[in-house]
């Protein structure tokens, strides 16, 4: 067995009881940190399938910002983890036969792509090819319709996430946009005509005459 054999195993090993734990432990922000680990390993998967893009970009948008944000949010909000747990095992038959259903569907689409064959050497001209580039290029070209239609669903999801939280606050200072937009000049300032005033001046001090006759 090659050192990227066992490496592979490791790693999966680790994938399978990171994964299992962020569905079995009972702090919300301990399975944020199992997720955290299980994005991690496969992370290291892909970059033993020399996917090294993939791999790059598992690690810097799903933990350097999603998860981190999700860890946030969950450390901020008090969360009733006694609530979350009720009716648990009165659904937990159905979402196992969901689960199981699903693995095996995974597994059949999958199976295919998973029988490693032994190939000959690559050529030097295709050892020189980014796998960045080709990604890119199939990316913006056979699925570019897929591609638009999850951006847009992407989009909904962000819009509808900031409708549900936002929340009019009465101690905020708001100013309508459409109000600024619809100003004029001559409402930003408005001269008042006020009479002039006149400087106040001092009047002279006594002379000492007065002052010893008192």
């Amino acid at each position: 067995m090659s050192v990227t054999t066992g490496l592979f195993y490791v790693f999966s090993a680790v994938l399978l009881f990171a994964a299992f734990r962020v569905i079995t432990a009972r702090n919300p922000v301990h399975a944020a940190l199992y997720l955290v680990l299980t994005f991690f390993q496969a992370s290291m998967i892909w970059m033993l399938l020399k996917a090294e893009f993939l791999s790059i970009t598992l690690v810097l948008v799903y933990v350097g910002a999603v998860m981190v944000l999700f860890l946030f949010v969950v450390m901020m909000m008090d969360v009733n983890v006694e609530n979350l747990r009720v009716g648990f095992w009165k659904h937990f038959p159905l979402a196992a036969i969901m689960g199981v259903v699903i693995a095996l569907e995974m597994a059949a689409v999958l199976m295919g792509g998973f029988r490693m064959v032994e190939e000959p050497l690559a050529s030097s001209a295709a050892s020189n090819v980014s796998n960045t580039k080709e990604l890119g290029i199939l990316l913006y070209s056979q699925y570019v319709y897929p591609l638009q239609i999850a951006a847009v669903i992407l989009l909904v999801g962000m819009i509808a996430a900031i409708a549900l939280t936002l929340r009019a606050r009465k101690d905020s200072k708001y100013v309508n946009p459409g109000d600024q937009v619809r100003v004029k000049a001559r409402d930003r300032m408005t001269v008042v005509k006020m009479p002039a005033t006149l400087l106040t001046v001092d009047p002279p001090p006594p002379p000492p005459e007065a002052e010893n006759t008192k």
